[in-house]
């Protein structure tokens, strides 16, 4: 076998592998002479062909079968004679394939680009450090009730953030248009279900009070006769209803799973869970840091090939997501462009390359405890968190993801030793507000 290799441009690669005719004529002899004993043909007794008949009905299709073959197995041959790592699959062109010639073919592909992770000292990482103080755990009992909070009709005038029931009727020029009128339609106040200016009138408003809301459609309304139209609305309000919040004692304690009913229970509960989604929320704050210095530090020459890969990858994400949404019916989702992922998808070609450049250099291996301690985070958010980490612990294919994102917190702890660090006090509303 006999290899060229030449550099086209950027880190396109083209082999031009030359195999000798003996051994491609000796494999195809070698095959038509099974194919003699295996094949029926009128005239001949069964395992009696000869190898002649054969040659002139399938030589032509074991030639070819046999060409195939010995791309595919003198182009690894080759990039492992070369040294060379392709990022994709190649694209094989055949030059010559003749009985008695020698076999010459080439193969087009793209190469890993030569990845060097510098000015690493440059990344400037703001790192929060956030206590949770009690008037954090009161806003978030506070977020609890109202979750869990009843409507009950009031007698008093209408606030911003009541529900009320109400009967209306639209006009434009005094002429009642379709869509414009309801009876008893429930409308909770403060959420812009409806278009600007309908609520205003409402608010102030008691039971048994009638008010005009004098709104225009917008521009963009979906209904086209209305774009854009001056419209008017009688509104009678039928009934205020106001939030009920339930008090912070035993039954509420037990809707959250502290069977004894014991609030300083549900409050420990409450603070444990409120620690555990802070530290997961600094770890991300930090990381996203930590992965956007780098790649404004690094820029790399991607393969397209891997871009490829990515895009089709995230395409396959948000077509699985739409069909959650859908109830699983894709059936007339159209292929979403290639151009809605480029940007994301070269992104995480990127951070890939770096963070394996990382772990190469730094010689890292997956640790242990920092698998289990993920596998811990992550049960911890279920009813019964030992059968989930048992569920992972005899997944395969879970335990390599989460052996693939502990090596790259590793990684990111190692940039993150070398980066350029400040620490800066934040209050835990400002952090997961941020973060929502």
């Amino acid at each position: 076998m006999q290899v060229s290799v030449e550099t086209t441009q950027g880190l396109e690669r083209r082999l031009t592998i030359t195999v000798p005719a003996e051994s491609i004529d000796s494999q195809v002899k070698s095959r038509l002479q099974q194919l003699a004993k295996t094949q029926r043909i009128n005239g001949f007794r069964p395992g009696k062909v000869p190898v002649s008949v054969i040659k002139k009905r399938y030589g032509q299709a074991v030639r070819q079968e046999i060409a195939g073959e010995a791309m595919q197995r003198n182009f690894y041959e080759a990039i492992v004679q070369e040294k060379i790592t392709p990022a994709g699959m190649p694209n094989f062109e055949m030059k010559t394939d003749v009985d008695g010639q020698d076999l010459e073919f080439v193969a087009a592909f793209e190469v890993y680009p030569e990845v060097e992770v510098k000015d690493v000292e440059k990344i400037e990482v703001e790192k929060p450090v956030v206590e949770i103080t009690d008037a954090d755990l009161e806003t978030m009992m506070e977020t609890l009730r109202k979750q869990h909070a009843t409507w009950k009709e009031v007698k008093r005038k209408c606030k911003k953030d009541d529900r009320v029931t109400v009967d209306f009727v639209g006009t434009i020029d005094g002429e009642e248009f379709e869509g414009g009128k309801a009876e008893n339609f429930e409308l909770e106040m403060g959420k812009d279900r409806m278009i600007p200016g309908f609520e205003k009138p409402i608010v102030g408003a008691k039971a048994g009070d009638e008010v005009v809301a004098d709104v225009t459609f917008p521009e963009d309304y979906h209904a086209e006769a209305l774009k854009g139209k001056e419209a008017q609305f009688k509104i009678t309000v039928n009934k205020v209803e106001g939030l009920s919040l339930p008090k912070v004692d035993e039954e509420f304690a037990k809707l959250f799973g502290v069977e004894d009913g014991d609030v300083e229970a549900l409050n420990t509960e409450v603070r444990k869970n409120m620690q555990r989604e802070l530290e997961q929320t600094l770890k991300a704050n930090v990381k996203e840091q930590v992965i956007e210095g780098l790649l404004a530090n690094n820029e790399l020459e991607l393969p397209k090939a891997l871009v490829d890969q990515e895009i089709n990858a995230l395409r396959e994400q948000a077509k699985q997501r739409f069909s959650q949404q859908q109830g699983g019916n894709v059936d007339n989702l159209p292929e979403l462009p290639a151009d809605l992922f480029q940007e994301n998808a070269r992104k995480r070609v990127s951070i890939g390359l770096l963070l394996g450049e990382v772990i190469k250099t730094e010689e890292l291996k997956v640790d242990s405890a920092k698998v289990d301690a993920l596998i811990e985070t992550a049960a911890s958010a279920y009813e019964d968190p030992q059968e989930v980490i048992e569920y992972y612990k005899t997944n395969d294919e879970l335990m390599q993801q989460m052996q693939n994102v502990a090596l790259e917190e590793q990684a990111v702890e190692v940039l993150l030793s070398k980066a350029n660090v400040k620490e800066v006090t934040k209050a835990f509303d400002e952090i997961m507000n941020k973060q929502a």
